[in-house]
């Protein structure tokens, strides 16, 4: 069952759409998260250089004595600051620290007259928080940060008049993603069962048209009358459910020119053929008599035969469902030519009754005349049902298994209807069982003998 679910384009169409859209919320996702982590350092670090800025200038502006309370007072657990008489920094790193150093001076007001030396680099492996934080700070930044201390240490060195330096330290923890699992998973339920009905409706609206079209198709092959289908869906769809009315309307005007053309021919066969008739009645010579009547005979056999084949292609009855075994009890109790029925499964087959009679009868006589006797059996296999014909005849040569098909092949050459017929009778069967969405061939047994395999599809539950 499962399996016949993913088979279908509909489940695939949404699988796929599912797919893409975790994928794409994924990648936006770690995307948005970086993005965020760089957002939050570069606020921290413009903000360490903003204090540093306006500390540097209040150590400027104010007396000598009160530098070390102004350091004091500016410490915090997260930026220290020290003056002292040597830089911290000893080369700037203007790759990285470039708009730092940019950020220091226009607060400053400084015009690259002051030397600002910026270093930013990646602590590596396992780090512990900031050393001036008391031990409660400490332990809740670790649980703050779950563990995980990935940071950025940033250490500011700004001269100050005098000869002095400020020197700057601080450090800005990359946050981690914070995965709230009850939020996470109501949002992915909502957003999947949404999507999911919102896909199954639009697909709905696709491949509705293309069923119909695909039930169309089927029946048509099998020589059923189906009505237009209306043009529905997306334009592609609509212009393929046009092209399949079209194709339908030709083929069934195709059909029954051919049929009203061969009827026309038979009947105005039949006149002549009569007249031909009456006036060998009146040849005295009884010899030449005798050979024209039979002439005109074998010539008025072959129209009637002619259009039986024209009528196999018609296809003008109705579809039934029929119980196959009652069928065939049926057929046998009617056909003049016994035949031993085996027995076979339960199964119901969508036929037109009478022309699958005339397609059986002609393969049962067959194989009656040409091997004595005939066997008849069923089985169902892959949604058809198999009927064989045995016989325990001479069989056919290989090379005329398919050619014993065409119209007026006869295996046998002397022409006598004594001895055969006109060769049509495969030919109607054939013709009959195509037009029903069945097939036919032959095989011969290995035992002796020739298998005609009968081809019908299970009527539809």
């Amino acid at each position: 069952m499962i399996w016949r679910l993913l088979r279908s384009l509909r489940v695939q169409l949404v699988l796929l759409i599912i797919i893409a859209l975790g994928i794409a919320q994924f990648v936006s996702l770690w995307l948005f998260a970086d993005e965020r982590s760089l957002a939050i350092r570069a606020a921290l670090g413009f903000e360490a250089a903003g204090r540093a800025a306006n500390v540097a200038r209040l150590i400027e502006e104010a007396p000598a004595d009160l530098r070390p309370s102004i350091i004091r007072a500016a410490n915090s657990p997260l930026v220290r600051f020290d003056l002292g008489t040597k830089p911290l920094v000893q080369h700037s790193d203007h790759s990285d620290g470039g708009l730092v150093e940019t950020r220091v001076r226009a607060l400053l007001n400084d015009s690259y007259s002051r030397d600002i030396r910026v270093e930013l680099h990646q602590i590596q492996g396992a780090i512990l928080p900031l050393p001036n934080l008391s031990h409660e700070m400490t332990e809740m930044h670790l649980a703050m940060m779950r563990g995980e201390l990935s940071a950025i240490e940033m250490n500011l060195s700004i001269s100050i008049a005098g000869g002095q330096w400020l020197n700057v330290s601080t450090r800005f923890e990359r946050p981690p993603i914070q995965w709230p699992l009850y939020s996470m998973l109501t949002f992915g339920l909502t957003a999947m069962a949404l999507l999911v009905a919102v896909s199954w409706f639009v697909m709905t609206g696709l491949l509705g048209p293309l069923r119909r079209l695909a039930w169309a198709s089927e029946r048509l092959g099998r020589g059923e009358d189906i009505d237009a289908l209306p043009e529905r869906g997306p334009q592609e769809v609509r212009e393929l459910t046009a092209g399949f009315n079209r194709m339908q309307d030709r083929l069934t005007r195709f059909v029954a020119d051919r049929t009203r053309v061969l009827a026309a021919l038979g009947h105005d066969l039949r006149s002549p053929l009569t007249a031909m008739r009456v006036h060998s009645e009146m040849v005295e010579e009884d010899e030449t008599r005798e050979s024209l009547v039979a002439t005109v005979e074998e010539m008025q056999s072959m129209v009637e035969a002619t259009l039986t084949f024209a009528k196999g292609l018609s296809g003008n009855e109705p579809m039934q469902d029929v119980d196959l075994q009652s069928f065939l009890e049926a057929l046998r109790g009617d056909m003049v030519v016994p035949f031993v029925l085996s027995d076979g499964p339960e199964v119901t087959v969508r036929l037109r009754p009478n022309a699958i009679r005339r397609a059986l009868r002609n393969v049962i006589e067959n194989a009656v005349r040409y091997g004595g006797s005939a066997t008849l059996g069923w089985i169902s296999a892959e949604g058809e049902i198999e009927i064989s014909v045995t016989d325990r005849g001479p069989g056919i040569p290989t090379a005329e298994l398919e050619r014993i098909f065409d119209p007026f092949f006869r295996l046998e050459e002397s022409r006598s209807l004594e001895t055969g017929g006109h060769g049509l009778g495969l030919s109607i069967a054939r013709s009959i069982l195509r037009a029903q969405g069945g097939e036919i061939s032959l095989a011969n047994h290995p035992d002796g003998g020739l298998i005609a395999t009968i081809r019908l599809p299970v009527a539809e539950t």
